[in-house]
């Protein structure tokens, strides 16, 4: 046999059994890649209402218009079934899909650049073979100008995406570094958690940085820092991310989907290298007025009596005292504590006021199957009234946050009507 013939046929071989391989990836590959999808929370963007799995048009308001998530099922027209891994890994790790158009951060590659080459071959190996195709097209992107120039965003990239690979701080042990490569990759908790700059931006990039997972605002909700997590033990923690409550604390507004279609879905010993590893970033030092401890006697005494009370106080009887009692301690693992509650005492109340207008839901998970329901005021309260109960709230007990307004609280529920 020639050396052309021999070199021919080699190369036919190899070229089907990389077919071959490609067809049939190993079951287990496209398991772990499912798991890792789960870390990743990829199915609460790229799902909407009504549609199939990852078939994307779940609409995000970014501010400055409205984004459609992509269609990321195997469909070969409409969704990512051409892609090569190389070109999966670098629309998932740099944003830029293989036409060379940029992606908008509202796809956290910042953090997905984190991912291990490993990960992300098993994460391609899910998406082509362990997803139903789907051959729907999300509406297109609207975004205001100039966002709506998307070769802006490579200036963008350059200036403020960080795309460097995970790297362990000296000193953490194996599950700390477990804990940190999740939630600093996949996990993408910064996206929520860390302070944005002018052009939202993350302030901080990684473990080593002081904002990182600092807290701030997104989209006007007060978003607290996971840094220490002083008020909770690493038992609490895994709890909170398994079931959406915990001994004082039950999920609302984004976290609750977090927790439905992701946290919850966690192996345990991934859940607890989470938590040591968030128990393990320096807490923020605390902001405002020090904490009255003596408040808390007093705001029950007070509620008990039942006598001279200001409306805040009896509008929190009326409306708020069966549930979370007159200590604010509400019950365990049922109705949260209001005392000391993050929440509660954010510099901005828009958080609160908005559970008191529409109420909350935990979702159904696993470990904790019941749905409890807190009912929103709305169509009971006032302005005035709901302005009156969440300065009450914040001002009750050893709580410190400034009152109020009414006017707040009016443009609160416009916006949520619009």
């Amino acid at each position: 046999m020639n050396n052309k013939l021999t070199q021919f046929l080699t190369t036919a071989v190899l070229a089907l059994a990389g077919a071959a391989v490609h067809a049939a990836p190993d079951p287990a590959l496209i398991q772990r890649g499912a798991y890792l999808a789960r870390a990743g929370d990829c199915i609460a963007c790229h799902s909407a209402a009504g549609k199939p799995a990852f078939a994307g048009g779940l609409a995000i308001d970014s501010g400055h218009g409205i984004i459609y998530s992509t269609n990321i099922t195997p469909d070969k027209q409409k969704g990512i079934g051409g892609y090569t891994e190389q070109q999966f890994s670098d629309a998932v790790r740099k944003g830029v899909k293989p036409d060379g158009t940029h992606l908008y951060p509202a796809m956290p590659y910042t953090s997905y650049a984190k991912v291990s080459d490993a990960d992300m071959k098993a994460l391609y190996a899910f998406f082509q073979s362990g997803v139903t195709a789907s051959n729907f097209t999300p509406p297109a992107t609207r975004m205001s100008f100039p966002f709506n120039l998307r070769w802006g965003m490579g200036l963008w990239n350059y200036f403020f995406a960080d795309t460097k690979p995970f790297v362990a701080q000296a000193g953490w042990s194996d599950k700390v570094k477990q804990g940190a490569y999740l939630v600093e990759g996949l996990g993408h908790c910064s996206s929520c958690h860390t302070p944005r700059g002018f052009a939202m931006n993350e302030k901080a990039s990684n473990s080593g940085q002081a904002s990182f997972l600092a807290g701030g605002e997104l989209n006007d909700w007060p978003v607290p820092s996971l840094r220490g997590l002083p008020r909770w033990s690493e038992a609490q923690i895994v709890d909170y991310l398994q079931t959406g409550r915990n001994h004082g604390a039950a999920v609302a507004g984004e976290m609750t989907a977090v927790v439905e279609h992701s946290t919850s879905h966690l192996r345990e010993d991934d859940l607890g290298a989470i938590a040591a590893y968030l128990k393990a970033l320096p807490p923020v030092p605390p902001r405002g007025p020090a904490v009255k401890p003596q408040g808390r006697d007093e705001t029950a005494r007070k509620l008990t009596a039942a006598v001279n009370l200001t409306l805040g106080e009896r509008l929190y009887l009326d409306n708020c005292s069966a549930c979370h009692f007159v200590n604010g301690k509400g019950a365990s693992r049922v109705f949260p504590e209001l005392d000391g509650a993050t929440v509660i005492n954010a510099d901005n109340p828009t958080a609160l006021v908005n559970v008191i207008l529409h109420g909350a839901r935990t979702p159904s998970t696993a470990k904790a199957p019941s749905i409890l329901v807190m009912p929103g005021f709305s169509r009971r309260l006032s302005d005035a009234e709901v302005a009156t109960l969440a300065t009450f709230l914040r001002q009750g007990w050893t709580n410190t946050g400034d009152s109020v307004a009414e006017r707040d609280v009016a443009k609160i529920r416009a916006k949520a009507v619009h």
